[in-house]
């Protein structure tokens, strides 16, 4: 049997479709999204065609850092429901085929969750060494800030503890002490918990802050911090079995390629790739694929059962810190030049629509693009109608306004009032009487549909996922056009990133009569001349995908 034909990496061609439960769909009234609102909905996920939901945060929290501060790793924060409204979620989606994972978010905790209080009461409290203390901070205690307009420093003094403490985030988030053996038997409860819940893997947050050691008096517990990473993933596919760990490691190619593990992945399942992503962005501000290219041919090869996770947008700023300080202005000009829509000096704080002007033909091109390149495609909630984002909402949380379902009083979204809303609903040309799920249900032509199109063929084209991808030569400098091969299987894409007509050959199959290529997102057949070669026309902006048959092939095209 072919791998493809298993469930037991389905990560290597899911839909990931990421939402923020408390801004997706309330159910009680209260302006809150529920988890009982999620499963409401789960019928719009998988008409889209999801096949894996990640949820943010649904902890217990003073909601300090949108639910990143955590006070109960093991408990549901009452606003959202209860554990059993997540049962009856994860078994929702189960009869549906989607599968459900879950952030884990273990590198800090709240600076109100127990152990943290009772760590900084007494230097006698079993949990003071769960955490980072020093007498005096490090001299480089500037250095590494990760929100510089937040916080100026990694340590903070603590009152109660007579002590520093380790921040590596704002200073309301204690890091956890990962050379602490009692606190990576901790994680593994943790995860061992959720997964009896139903919960299929998890997002690892920030997973090179939960491995740093620095700072830690007794880091020499753990000599190698992968060794703690191979353990977890043991652990967690002990407890259950096809399970998988999606990690968040914005570094550099060579640094992220450590983290699937060896050959056969025993460290993450999957890894974000986040200079793909950014140089997708300078491809886009130059109209010239190029920057897209070089990543492309950069990027390692993952795991043999690992995976990247591609991704167009995702829930926190969109980070530019891989680019040099002239290339991140490029992308600032071209899609961010108001000092509001930047955030950190290094990043947008704004959703792909607005910043493309609402060019819907090349919206359609980008998604296009990010379901036809190799890896598994991870949408944002609203990603799949145009959502725009809402500057009005504070830093990172601009991304994150309520779920735009009908054009009615909030988007359809809650009944409550404005005010008590978890976020506002974005106004103006992106709100809900011009954008929302129900309005492009019913049209043919809307950004809903083609993105339906595009992960039905996505996933019935496993050499998108599985496959070798080659990019193609050709003299066309606005076009990406690559080459996707598995066992028997060829499916070719090509993407216009101008804003002109142009036409292209391509060299796409060794010489052999009666080669067809038959597209695959619109009617259309074209033959191959016989040295291999395909010539196609692409207009403004245009997306093209085409499966290349022989004659007497049975693919369902």
């Amino acid at each position: 049997m072919r791998l493809t034909e298993t469930a037991d990496v389905w990560w290597k061609n899911a839909v990931i479709y990421c939402l923020d439960v408390e801004t997706f769909f309330d159910t009680d009234g209260d302006g809150i999204g529920d988890l009982r609102g999620v499963g409401q909905r789960i019928d719009h996920l998988a008409d889209l065609g999801v096949t894996c939901l990640w949820l943010m945060p649904f902890y217990p929290t003073p909601d300090r850092d949108d639910g990143y501060d955590i006070t109960d790793f093991y408990g549901v924060d009452p606003r959202l429901g209860t554990h059993g409204d997540l049962v009856e979620l994860i078994t929702l989606a189960q009869d549906r085929g989607i599968r459900v994972i879950a952030d884990l978010v273990v590198n800090h905790t709240s600076d109100q969750h127990p152990w943290f209080r009772s760590a900084r009461a007494s230097r006698e409290s079993p949990y003071r060494g769960w955490y980072v203390w020093r007498d005096e901070p490090p001299a480089n205690q500037h250095e590494g800030v990760v929100f510089p307009d937040q916080e100026t420093s990694l340590w903070e003094y603590d009152d109660a503890a007579g002590q520093y403490y380790l921040h590596q985030f704002y200073k309301h988030q204690p890091d956890l002490n990962i050379a602490n053996a009692e606190v990576r038997e901790e994680i593994q409860r943790i995860i061992g918990f959720w997964s009896q819940v139903g919960i299929s893997g998890f997002r690892v947050d920030a997973v090179p802050f939960l491995l740093d050691t620095t700072g830690a008096v007794d880091a020499g517990n753990l000599p190698d911090p992968h060794d703690y990473l191979r353990d977890l993933r043991a652990f967690l596919e002990r407890r259950r079995s096809q399970s998988m760990l999606l990690g968040e490691v914005n570094l550099e190619y060579p640094d992220v390629r450590r983290f699937f593990g060896d050959e056969d992945g025993d460290e993450l399942t999957m890894c974000f790739d986040f200079i793909g992503m950014q140089r997708m962005y300078l491809s886009l501000a130059r109209n010239d694929p190029a920057e897209l290219v070089k990543a492309l041919r950069e990027r390692p090869p993952a795991a043999e059962q690992g995976q990247w996770g591609t991704f167009v947008r995702n829930h926190d700023e969109l980070t530019l810190d891989k680019l040099s300080e002239a290339e991140r202005q490029e992308v600032f000009a071209a899609f961010g030049p108001d000092k509001d829509m930047q955030v950190y000096g290094r990043g947008l704080r704004r959703r792909l629509p607005p910043m493309l002007g609402n060019d819907q033909t090349r919206l359609k091109m980008v998604y296009s693009l990010l379901f036809s390149l190799p890896g598994t495609p991870v949408l944002f909630y609203g990603d799949e109608i145009g959502m725009g984002e809402n500057l009005a909402i504070e830093g990172r949380g601009a991304v994150r306004s309520p779920m735009q379902w009908t054009d009615g009083p909030n988007g359809g979204f809650s009944p409550a009032a404005p005010p008590h809303l978890a976020a506002p609903v974005t106004e103006g040309e992106f709100g809900p009487e011009h954008v929302n799920v129900a309005a492009q249900r019913r049209d043919p032509d809307s950004l809903l549909n083609w993105i339906k199109l595009l992960v039905r063929r996505y996933r019935e084209c496993p050499e998108l996922s599985w496959g070798d991808c080659t990019i193609l030569e050709h003299d066309a400098t606005a076009v990406l056009a690559h080459r996707s091969a598995y066992e028997d299987g060829v499916v070719v894409t090509a993407h216009n990133f101008s804003a002109d007509n142009v036409e292209v050959t391509l060299k796409v199959a060794d010489p052999e009569a009666g080669l067809r290529a038959v597209d695959l997102l619109r009617d259309g057949t074209t033959d191959l001349a016989e040295d291999g070669t395909l010539p196609l026309k692409l207009g403004p902006h245009a997306s093209r995908w085409l499966r290349i048959v022989r004659p007497g092939d049975r693919y369902l095209i």
